[in-house]
């Protein structure tokens, strides 16, 4: 297939406007630059990204964004048939979600049938980070802060926190940001529950590069082209996050 094309057919342009960025230089397949506007590739095995983002050429691989609400379970079908997220997904064919949060967290969750891009941003040697804000009881301290920045080890091995900052403390409560790279089950609760301010309410507000914005809770959306090639880059090369330095609660 004509690069062009292959491009116009993905969604990234016009043809004309796609012919145009290849000509300016501004393509590239599997590494290399390309110029020349007769260029032919195969869509199922080679690589192209413009401007540095990687486009996916598949028309057919499917990219979801849902507000989960709380009491889902993160399973297409629950075997005890608790409320599960297929009721969310009806217009869509086969579709599984990316990685879970737990029942009673809200908040984003990325559903896909792109079953390699799946493994890759659930898995935690890709540093894909997760930003979590949690209502805890307490009014949480620098030092507790610094905890959750230097980390501790749990019944499941050490764990910290990317990065963290408390947004507001009122009436008891604290509100906390949390970013992490890590997977593990019930990981933000647990960590709390840990420094002493167990969790009253749990959202997860980003995921990568893709953002829980104003999507309404037990709502779906399709991501943008942009938001697509934004997540292919975040699952390209395995990384470990930087160690981040603490950051003084205020």
């Amino acid at each position: 297939v004509r690069l062009q094309k292959a491009l116009a057919n993905a969604g990234v342009a016009s043809r004309r406007a796609c012919e145009d960025l290849i000509s300016r230089g501004q393509v590239k397949v599997n590494g290399k630059l390309v110029t020349e506007l007769g260029s032919k590739i195969n869509p199922e095995t080679d690589t192209v990204t413009v401007k540095g983002v990687p486009v996916q050429l598949d028309t057919s691989r499917i990219y979801l964004a849902l507000n989960k609400p709380a009491g889902v379970i993160s399973t297409m079908q629950d075997e005890e048939s608790r409320p599960a997220l297929s009721q969310f997904v009806l217009d869509f064919d086969r579709v599984y979600n990316v990685g879970r949060l737990d029942a009673e967290t809200t908040g984003l969750l990325l559903l896909t049938n792109d079953g390699d891009l799946a493994h890759k941003l659930a898995h935690p040697s890709f540093g894909v980070e997760k930003t979590y804000v949690a209502k805890v009881f307490g009014v949480m301290s620098g030092a507790v802060l610094k905890q959750l920045l230097d980390g501790f080890e749990l019944e499941d091995g050490f764990i910290k926190a990317d990065s963290a900052r408390i947004i507001d403390s009122k009436q008891g409560h604290t509100l906390v940001e949390i970013v992490l790279h890590s997977g593990r089950n019930r990981i933000v609760r647990r960590m709390l529950d840990h420094v002493g301010h167990p969790v009253v309410g749990l959202v997860r507000k980003q995921f990568g590069p893709i953002h829980l914005s104003t999507l309404k809770l037990g709502a779906v959306r399709q991501l943008s082209k942009v938001e697509i090639g934004a997540l292919l880059k975040a699952a390209q090369v395995p990384q470990t996050p930087a160690r981040k330095r603490p950051r003084k609660s205020d």
